[in-house]
């Protein structure tokens, strides 16, 4: 390094430092823009993305937590854009599929994973994440399982590159099988791994899609405790399981909503508000793919994540399309 000892100096750039110094500048605006309602959250999420490998991530620890704090903020508000009886209804009628549907993909993960010969942590992070709920339900399982730190980095990679291609993939797929908006909420529910390219697929696709899919997802969320719970009585485990608040504040958006429904413009208009504020959420989301995150993500690990997501997604299509689940 320059100014160390007899290292080679290196020329100094100037454009290299000017485009360091617009790095903060150009990530802000790019999140700003996100608000503007005809950025849908895939070209948020792209931009994001585009924007971490061309440069670098100027705040990639801010970036991170205030991902997580907008992401619960946003999907709070979009419980006001739906009323608490039809929370209820698509909660008690996807409990069953929901609970079938994560027995199989915890199964047929350990099964792939066996048979890749994937670490045996990784397989179940990696598992448990299709299962339930992406980065959340890895966060809650890896203290059960005393998971390692690159154990832990490996599968977050990996099913956050798989969200970032189902949250583009999806709405195309669906609009492809000619889906209807609220079977295409039920198969992004059901087959994408985090709430949050949920809710973005969801929100591209429609008004109707979202308000499904959102339901849904949070539903299948609720097991996060319980399956990671079951883990930590059979290994021994003391370590205790964070349940996810931000779900009881959508269902009491959805009640407020139901209560007062002379206030309905208000309440569309902090569910519009939380939709674009998501947007921002897939952009600094997608700030964290980064060039060290795809080395983090090996090929085993990889190919028994997509193997589990492409046998989960395609199935769960043919059973909406033949009316089983609708």
């Amino acid at each position: 390094m320059p100014g160390r000892g007899k290292g080679i100096q290196l020329p100094h750039n100037p454009a290299s430092g000017r485009t360091h110094k617009l790095t903060g500048p150009l990530f802000i605006f790019l999140a700003a823009i996100c608000l503007w309602p005809r950025i849908d959250t895939a070209m948020g999420l792209a931009a994001g993305i585009i924007f971490s490998l061309a440069f670098s991530n100027p705040f990639p620890q801010s970036a991170g937590r205030w991902s997580k704090k907008l992401l619960q903020v946003s999907v709070i508000g979009l419980g006001f854009g739906i009323g608490i009886s039809r929370v209820i209804g698509e909660g008690k009628h996807s409990i069953v599929y929901t609970m079938i549907g994560i027995a199989l993909t915890m199964l047929l993960g350990a099964a792939l994973g066996r048979v890749l010969k994937v670490p045996a942590n990784t397989s179940r992070l990696i598992s448990f994440g299709t299962a339930i709920c992406g980065g959340s339900a890895i966060a809650a399982m890896a203290p059960v399982i005393k998971a390692k730190e690159d154990e832990i980095a490996v599968s977050l990679a990996t099913v956050f590159t798989l969200n970032s291609i189902a949250l583009v993939l999806f709405p195309f797929v669906g609009h492809l099988c000619h889906l209807r908006q609220e079977s295409f909420g039920v198969w992004a529910a059901l087959a994408i791994h985090d709430t949050s390219s949920v809710v973005g697929a969801a929100s591209s696709f429609g008004t109707a899609a979202l308000a499904v899919a959102t339901t849904v997802k949070l539903t299948r969320a609720l097991w996060i405790m319980p399956v990671a719970l079951g883990f930590a009585f059979f290994r021994k485990s003391n370590e205790r399981v964070a349940f996810p608040v931000f779900i009881l504040g959508f269902i009491a958006a959805a009640i407020v909503r139901s209560l007062l429904p002379h206030y309905r413009a208000l309440w569309n208009a902090l569910a519009f508000g939380s939709r674009r504020l998501l947007v921002v959420t897939l952009f600094l989301i997608g700030t964290g793919l980064t060039r060290e995150v795809l080395k983090k993500v090996g090929f085993r690990p990889m190919l028994q994540g997509v193997g589990l997501w492409i046998i989960v997604s395609a199935g769960t299509l043919a059973i909406i399309v033949k009316g089983v689940i609708h």
